[in-house]
């Protein structure tokens, strides 16, 4: 079973026409979406459509929420006076492009999904998957990958989860992380998948990540579960452009152009 998940397109609808046509080479079984799906770049309902025609299952971001209860505050932390000040002008101008009925699909996306895989001639082959947007407790929690690996393990636990599957930060990474269980090893995986429409980590390639699971993916062998990032070069000039050519600020084109 192939499965790719990506987030965080932020209405950069290059970014995402570039990723979904990347998906359709790789033989996938199915794709799920992680939210945040608007703000920052000038195309919120055009991102929507493509998501909606395609049936992909998505839950909301932190974004999404914001601008389906029709909200001036999209739960973003902001670190800076002027930060917040560039956010207000962003969340401003999607709540007025946005459709109503795009306001509405927001409004009522699941704020997560789980999913069960099960070998059922073993049951402790069990894989409980958990999608979210920022943590399994907040919509906007920033998970890095510097967080403590005791505390990584204590949020899977609490949320049953032997791999949890997020977003939010924009910044990908894959943490296996052991612990003991009746005598025997375990793993729990922590799996950042990056952003499609705004990264962060310094490449301007849209991300995400596909996880192979397979009849020999077992939670007592850490290197049964593929997971591979892909990065995606898309027309970035294109989306930057069209930012600095709509009210939004210029510096969210510089962010697109230096992927900070």
């Amino acid at each position: 079973m192939r499965i790719a998940f990506f987030s965080d397109i932020h209405a950069n609808l290059p970014a995402l026409e570039a990723v979904l046509a990347d998906m359709e080479t790789r033989n996938l079984d199915a794709i799920y979406c992680l939210g945040d799906l608007v703000g920052y770049a000038p195309w919120p309902n055009e991102v929507i459509t493509e998501i909606r025609k395609r049936k992909i299952p998505t839950i909301a971001g932190n974004y999404d929420e914001g601008i389906g209860l029709m909200s001036n505050n999209c739960g973003c932390a902001y670190k800076t006076d002027q930060d917040k000040a560039l956010g207000a002008v962003s969340i401003g101008l999607t709540n007025e492009i946005i459709t109503e009925e795009n306001r509405e699909y927001l409004r009522m996306l699941p704020r997560h999904i789980r999913l069960t895989f099960l070998d059922e001639s073993k049951e402790e082959n069990k894989i409980e998957l958990l999608l979210v947007h920022g943590s399994p407790r907040k919509i906007n929690e920033y998970l890095f990958e510097e967080r403590p690996e005791k505390s990584f393990l204590r949020l899977l636990e609490e949320a049953s989860a032997a791999i949890l599957l997020f977003g939010h930060t924009h910044k990908p990474f894959h943490r296996v992380l052991p612990y003991e269980q009746e005598g025997q090893t375990r793993y729990r995986h922590a799996v950042n998948i990056g952003s499609v429409g705004k990264p962060k980590d310094g490449d301007t390639r849209a991300c995400y990540a596909v996880l192979e699971i397979t009849p020999e993916t077992k939670l007592t062998q850490p290197d049964s579960l593929q997971v591979k990032f892909v990065r995606v070069a898309y027309n970035l000039e294109k989306a930057a452009r069209a930012v600095e050519e709509s009210p939004l600020p210029n510096e969210y084109a510089d962010m697109l152009r230096k992927a900070y």
